[in-house]
């Protein structure tokens, strides 16, 4: 079986995307749509001529709205009520409908947690069950053929106490692991935020290989879990030159850093930034004796496509296109996954 390759790409950037990485994606997932009292909401019709274009590049490509993202709430009270998660699902299928979509991608951070800002509760772990449930009814619902339905779940063990993902896989035909944010903006500690594997040494075990036990053993199928890459980075100042900057505490916690076309541009092996390379927990970073970054880049990248095929599982989906514009990322991808 094929290995998925899905990419996120904000919605006003699918005029940027190039037709070699139109070809070579199997989904895109558009970023984002919203609840809003209780409907599913999003307008894309500026964004119809770009759609139409990429399916004439690529017929056989998938266009999934992908609702939520970091700190947009609404799904506690949505999924709280039977005639909630039924408006939430008539509402997103006619999105689908309307826009000529192939599916719907559910991105809640996070049930039963509210530290982004958004509305919580204990019942979220059941009723997040009840919400895809009655999504997958709606999308069947339409009738004319099928309709995806995946998730962005997070990548530590939080997501997988909060919720029921054995039960919640047989409505999904794909889970998308979050194997990026592993450490950052709640950290003062410096670390990885998108490794493969963990360090001996690190203070921290999350990681992508801990995230897809878990998952595993949450009861996803392996071959529908898809394994995440971030091209974008995490940064931490006022770090102790011990180390190369690693595992030490800084002044200032893991903030969203330079994205890759910036990196590239900037920041790997220039400016006064050393690249260095953990081998045991296969990730990069750098460091200038100040400032640490954590970032994932082609080294990095094809250890996660050899670990997907090594383990079968789904795939691997990366957030977010326009983060890297000068394409070496998604080339890697493309090439690594026989996309080309």
């Amino acid at each position: 079986m094929s290995k998925l390759l899905i990419g996120y790409v904000g919605i006003p950037k699918l005029s940027t995307m190039t037709d070699e990485d139109i070809k070579a994606l199997d989904v895109i997932n558009l970023a984002f749509g919203h609840v809003v009292d209780g409907d599913v909401v999003c307008d894309m019709d500026g964004a119809v001529q770009d759609m139409e274009h990429i399916r004439t590049v690529n017929p056989e490509i998938r266009i999934v709205l992908s609702i939520g993202g970091w700190s947009a709430g609404g799904f506690s009270e949505a999924a709280s009520t039977a005639e909630g998660r039924e408006r939430f699902a008539d509402t997103a299928a006619k999105l689908v409908k309307k826009y000529g979509l192939d599916g719907i991608d559910v991105d809640w951070e996070y049930p039963c947690i509210s530290i982004a800002g958004i509305a919580a509760s204990p019942e979220d772990k059941e009723n997040f069950t009840l919400l895809l449930a009655e999504t997958r009814k709606a999308l069947d619902a339409l009738g004319d053929r099928h309709y995806t339905l995946s998730i962005a779940g997070g990548g530590d063990g939080y997501y997988t106490r909060c919720t029921n993902l054995g039960e919640a896989s047989r409505y999904l035909d794909y889970v998308q692991l979050m194997s990026y944010d592993l450490r950052g903006g709640f950290t003062v500690q410096t670390g990885h935020h998108t490794n493969l594997y963990s360090n001996q040494a690190d203070l921290s075990n999350s990681s992508t290989d801990e995230g897809v036990r878990l998952y595993l053993e949450a009861g996803v199928p392996a071959e529908k879990l898809i394994v995440g890459a971030a091209f974008y980075s995490r940064l931490w100042k006022g770090v102790p030159d011990v180390n190369h900057g690693w595992m030490q505490m800084a002044q200032t916690t893991g903030g969203y850093g330079p994205d890759f076309t910036e990196l590239k541009e900037s920041y790997i092996n220039k400016n006064g930034f050393v690249r260095y390379w953990d081998d045991e927990a296969k990730a990069p970073y750098l460091y200038d004796g100040d400032t640490f970054i954590s970032y994932d880049d082609e080294q990095s990248l094809l250890e996660k496509v050899q670990y997907v095929n090594e383990r079968g599982l789904g795939g691997i989906m990366y957030w977010e296109y326009s983060t890297d514009e000068t394409g070496t990322l998604m080339r890697t991808l493309a090439k690594a996954m026989n996309k080309e």
